[in-house]
């Protein structure tokens, strides 16, 4: 089946400006082309979700937002700052490791899988990355970290190491440790995806709870609910492009492509 054309993914109703912009955003892996002229913005304190089949680019598209993938073409900016590169008489030219880890500081992600540091308690990833990276005295940093825990439900379980928790409290530590860092920009791939049904719900609300003050997010979901829900924009992604994207309720209920219809009549 041939791809709908690819649109540009907006917001419904007033426009500040896009905390992230990308423009014509190209990515591929050798010969495959993996994101074919992504054009989409992001506007500050809105939730932004992306939905699609798997191998749609929704995924590598979110690791380019924070450089953990490079793109090959186009533009892409984060608080109008090109990610991962510093322009200079009008031409890209890449940072270094330790500079690209700076701008990275401002953009918190949660993966699909956990990646807490086993041997660490939950208190102590969520300490890390101010102590080590933002030089926060340790104290000041365990106090932080328990009202962070505390938001997301596990101020009782600030002890225990991650073999000790179910996958739903591994992965709202994990988002805890994302928010540790005071991001403006929060990323998420998936974070559902490897819980149990029954754990789902717990880290959803935390989510909602974030969107709820505020905070800016690209969230890569199959949860149709939730982006019905929380979203300002909901994009549908298939084959690298962008097929169609707006209201929620207008993409998920009534949408225009085919192709978006045909997938969300096999997921709702």
């Amino acid at each position: 089946m041939t791809a709908a054309p690819p649109v540009t993914a907006v917001s419904t109703s007033r426009k500040p400006e896009a905390l992230v912009r990308a423009e014509g955003v190209r990515k591929s892996f050798g010969r495959t082309e993996v994101l074919r002229g992504i054009d989409l913005s992001v506007e500050a304190g809105r939730v932004c979700c992306l939905l699609g089949p798997s191998g749609s680019g929704k995924s590598t598209f979110l690791r380019c937002i924070n450089h953990l993938e490079k793109i090959d073409g186009g533009r892409l900016t984060v608080d109008g700052t090109p990610v991962g590169y510093r322009e200079r008489g009008g031409r890209l030219h890449e940072l270094r490791e330790r500079e690209v880890a700076e701008h990275r500081r401002s953009i918190g992600m949660v993966f699909q899988r956990f990646n807490l540091f086993p041997h660490l308690s939950a208190v102590e990833n969520v300490m890390e990355a101010p102590v080590r990276v933002g030089r926060s005295p340790r104290t000041r940093a365990r106090e932080e970290a328990m009202d962070l825990l505390d938001r997301v439900g596990l101020a009782d379980r600030a002890r225990h190491h991650p073999a000790q928790l179910s996958g739903g409290q591994q992965q709202r530590v994990a988002i805890a440790r994302a928010l540790a860092m005071k991001p403006r920009l929060m990323l998420f791939d998936e974070p559902t995806s490897a819980l149990d049904p029954e754990l789902v719900g717990d880290v959803l609300e935390v989510m909602r709870s974030l969107a709820r003050d505020g905070m800016t997010m690209v969230v890569v979901t199959h949860e149709i609910g939730f982006a019905r829900e929380v979203a300002d924009t909901a994009v549908f992604m298939d084959d690298g492009i962008v097929v169609e994207a707006g209201a929620p309720q207008t993409v998920l209920t009534h949408p225009e492509q085919e192709r978006t219809r045909a997938f969300l009549s096999k997921v709702l």
